[in-house]
């Protein structure tokens, strides 16, 4: 196998899913060249299949593949609805209850990721990133400390050198370069998930107007997810605790219709749906949801986003939005560095509080929502059993997020944690308990909720930022001394430019 000579460019990208589509559109819109390097060919195969609204409405507003994400005629998301804890009845919350999504962004789709992602990919080479597919990185190039660039295996076998001002590295949960930023992968002990998926063809849909929301259903061993991808395909999938994991074992068919049994809604929505059993969803697969974060996002000129750095139990949809949103705050830093007006370590710096922030808000969130679920007889959302500990349950649970770093879900001490999980997962819980009575439906209880509100406030941000473009407000410092998205949403500044 011979080795070609260098290329240069300015950031060199593993993994072309939507992390990376997305930083190599924004950071090639700037004029900086930029290779992307996928070991796959598109369309391919991928799981995490419902979006939320700011993916839709801000990130590919700003990448500019919003008008083919729509001309695809994927099916439209209003918002939600779960059969979750002791309480028989489903309830529905709706996007555009929010005053920061109402209107015409209120919406957002599930969608056929061999699909979406080839529509994102494409779009980066339409804006000037250097597409390749059936490229696979093997080894990371470096200057001293600093990584400096990638060798791969090109579509035509041969190896090859790239060298770049940065590497990000978007591969996803499988990613081979996570640890050379430093640091360790931390998994949590709270969300160890496995998932037993496919695909079926003739199942129930909600009532109008929620037919295109996602279903969650929990029973007393995990949830499903019920994503309707069409009128007629449908992705269904079962999550349970690795305590459970033997019911996922052994031949898939005879596990799926069992966990399908125990599940009486879904049991339901599937009575007159059959399997697929050809093509791309024609077989059932197993993942492991285990949520983690790595202690470092970044070194000098290597960046992780995406799932590379952390990734968190899916019941929210956070997967692609934490994806997107990871690649624009990294974009951002990238983009400033580059035009050499902020130096790297405080635009990186910026990158990762930041993301870090994001996911520690849905890692707390989550966390509140499973407590919602009260049975004693569940392995799934009892702390106490998971670890077999002889204290309190509450005593249990600490002992299990007290390790989460603050930087992450702000716990940084076991009474903190506490004090934090007593409060917002009550004034979850009664808020959900309030929106069950209302008979209108109109969720205004639950999104008074702290936990609701920060989930969904920077997402809203970015959407807003990204539709008003330069006539948007000057945003300010998240973080104390930090810095603000440009105006066009495309860099960082200091607070006071803007």
């Amino acid at each position: 196998m011979s080795t070609s000579s260098v290329e240069e460019f300015d950031v060199v990208i593993i993994g072309g899913g939507p992390g990376g589509s997305t930083l190599a559109a924004l950071v090639a819109k700037q004029g900086h060249r930029v290779l992307v390097l996928e070991k796959e060919y598109f369309p391919r195969f991928q799981i995490g299949e419902s979006l939320l609204p700011s993916t839709i409405h801000g990130i590919c507003r700003l990448t500019g593949a919003y008008d083919a994400v729509v001309d695809a005629g994927f099916t439209r998301k209003r918002g939600g609805t779960f059969r979750w804890g002791e309480n028989p009845e489903p309830w529905t919350f709706s996007f555009g209850v929010s005053p920061r999504m109402e209107g015409q962004t209120s919406y957002a789709y599930q969608v056929e990721r061999s699909k979406f992602d080839e529509i994102l990919l494409r779009n980066a080479s339409k804006v000037g990133a250097d597409v390749r597919e059936g490229c696979a990185v093997t080894g990371l190039l470096t200057e001293g400390d600093r990584v400096s660039g990638v060798t791969y295996t090109a579509d035509d076998g041969q190896l090859r050198k790239a060298t770049a001002r940065f590497v990000v590295d978007a591969s996803g949960n499988k990613s081979r370069f996570h640890n050379e930023v430093g640091g360790t992968r931390s998994y949590s002990d709270f969300f160890r998930s496995l998932a037993l998926f496919g695909y079926f063809t003739g199942g129930k849909r909600l009532p109008e107007p929620n037919n295109g929301n996602i279903l969650c259903a929990a029973f007393d061993d995990g949830w499903f997810w019920y994503i309707p991808l069409s009128e007629t395909l449908t992705s269904v999938g079962a999550v349970v605790r690795r305590e459970m994991a033997e019911k996922i074992q052994g031949d898939p068919e005879e596990a799926m219709r069992g966990l399908i049994a125990e599940c009486p809604m879904i049991s339901d929505y599937l009575s007159d749906a059959e399997r697929v059993t050809e093509g791309q969803y024609g077989q059932l697969r197993v993942r492991k949801d285990y949520s983690y974060h790595q202690t470092k996002f970044w070194k000098p000129g290597l960046v992780l986003i995406g799932d590379a750095a952390c990734f968190v139990d899916p019941v929210f949809s956070s997967g692609v939005h934490l994806a997107t949103y990871s690649a624009l705050l990294a974009a951002r830093s990238i983009n400033s560095v580059l035009s050499g007006t902020l130096d790297e370590e405080l635009a990186l710096t910026e990158f990762e509080s930041r993301y870090r922030h994001e996911y520690g808000v849905f890692y707390e969130f989550l966390i509140s929502f499973y407590e919602m679920h009260s049975s004693e007889t569940s392995y799934f959302w009892n702390a106490k059993k998971v670890i077999k500990s002889s204290s309190t349950e509450l005593e249990a649970f600490v002992d299990l997020v007290g390790g989460v770093s603050s930087g992450d879900a702000g716990l940084a001490t076991a009474d903190a944690a506490a004090s934090r999980f007593l409060e917002r997962s009550e004034e979850f819980a009664d808020a959900v308990e309030t929106m069950r009575g209302d008979k209108d439906q109109s969720m205004v209880p639950l999104f008074k909720s702290q936990l609701i509100r920060q989930a969904m406030q920077e997402g809203s941000d970015v959407q807003m930022r990204a539709i008003l473009g330069e006539d948007a407000e000057a945003a300010v410092p998240m973080f104390e001394g930090g810095l603000a998205p440009s105006r066009d949403g495309l860099s960082w500044v200091a607070a006071a430019e803007g």
